[in-house]
C-alpha cells in the first residue's frame, strides 16, 4: 500500500491556494480574447480588456486576482489503496490557514451566520468534499469561492414536466436577476438530477471541468451551447453594464433522479474562475 505524509498534503494545499488566487485558469486568457473580438459593445470590450490587464498584473506582481480570496473549497479524491500518514483533514485545514496567512489573503469566514459575525481569522473552516476512488493516488482540487458569485447561486426543485425548457428559464432568470453582482462575464456550473443536496454539489463540481470541454452526452452538450447563447442575449454584459459577453461558458453535470423530481442547481462563478489541482 502506498503512503503519503500529511506534511506533503499541507504544503500542496497551501501552494494550490496561492496559485489559484494569483493566476487565471490556463484556458481563460484565450477565451476572454475570443469574446473581446466578438463583443460589439465598446464599453464591454474595454472591460474585458481590463480583465486581462488585471490578470497580467496579478501574475507579475504576485497579488490576488481579486480582493475577495473566498471560502476555501477543497475536493479530495482518495485512492482506496493509499494510506495517509497523519491526519488528512487537519493537513488540509493547516494548508489553508498557512496559505492565507503567508500570502496575506483576506480571511472571509465568520464564526456564526447570525449571532457572532466575528472573523475566524484563519479563513477556516474549509469546505472539504471527500470521495473514494480506485488506485493509490490523491487528487486535490482547490477552489477559492468568492461571496459575490456564490450569493447569486440558486437551487430549484422543478417538476419533471418542466423539462429542458424549465431548466433554461430557471438559469436565464437567475442570471438576469444576478445582474452585475457576480462580476460577469461569468462561468456557470449547472447540476441537474440527484436530490436537493447532490444537485448543488454537481453544480460546483461542474465548475472544475476544463473550460474547453463539453458534456459527454451530446444532448446535454447541446443544452450547454444553447444556454450560453440565451444568456448572452440578455444584454447583462460585463460587470452588468451591457454587452454580448454575460457568460463565457456553461458546464453541466447530471445524475439520475427520483421519478417525481427534477432538481436543478446553478453555481455561478466570477470571471476569475479560480481553481487548481494536483495529483500526489
Amino acid at each position: 500500500m502506498r503512503e503519503i505524509k500529511a506534511e506533503l498534503i499541507q504544503k500542496s494545499v497551501s501552494d494550490l491556494f496561492k496559485h489559484a488566487n494569483y493566476y487565471l485558469d490556463e484556458d481563460l486568457p484565450t477565451l476572454l480574447q475570443d469574446f473581446i473580438e466578438k463583443e460589439r459593445n465598446p464599453l464591454a470590450k474595454s472591460i474585458l480588456e481590463k480583465l486581462l490587464i488585471n490578470a497580467k498584473m496579478a501574475h507579475e506582481q504576485q497579488k490576488p486576482l481579486c480582493q475577495d480570496t473566498g471560502v476555501a473549497v477543497v475536493f479530495v479524491e482518495i485512492g482506496q489503496d493509499l494510506h495517509i500518514l497523519g491526519n488528512l483533514n487537519k493537513a488540509i485545514e493547516d494548508g489553508v490557514e498557512q496559505s492565507y496567512k503567508d500570502n496575506y489573503f483576506r480571511k472571509s469566514m465568520a464564526i456564526d451566520p447570525c449571532f457572532n459575525r466575528e472573523n475566524t481569522g484563519t479563513n477556516l473552516p474549509a469546505v472539504i468534499h471527500y470521495s473514494i476512488v480506485e488506485g493509490d493516488k490523491l487528487k486535490l482540487t482547490v477552489a477559492p469561492k468568492g461571496g459575490g458569485s456564490e450569493n447569486m447561486s440558486r437551487i430549484a426543485m422543478l417538476k419533471p414536466s418542466d423539462g429542458i425548457g424549465g431548466i433554461k428559464k430557471f438559469v436565464v432568470d437567475t442570471v438576469v436577476k444576478a445582474g452585475g453582482n457576480p462580476c460577469p462575464p461569468i462561468i456557470i456550473g449547472l447540476g441537474v438530477g440527484g436530490n436537493f443536496e447532490t444537485c448543488a454539489l454537481l453544480a460546483k463540481k461542474a465548475l472544475m471541468r476544463p473550460l474547453n470541454s463539453s458534456n459527454a452526452n451530446p444532448n446535454w452538450a447541446d443544452v450547454e451551447d444553447k444556454l450560453l447563447e440565451l444568456i448572452n442575449e440578455t444584454d447583462v454584459g460585463p460587470q452588468g453594464l451591457g454587452g454580448d459577453s454575460t457568460a463565457l461558458k456553461v458546464l453541466i453535470e447530471t445524475m439520475p433522479c427520483h421519478i417525481a423530481s427534477l432538481p436543478v442547481a446553478i453555481n455561478i462563478q466570477c470571471h476569475s474562475h479560480r481553481h487548481k489541482s494536483i495529483v500526489l
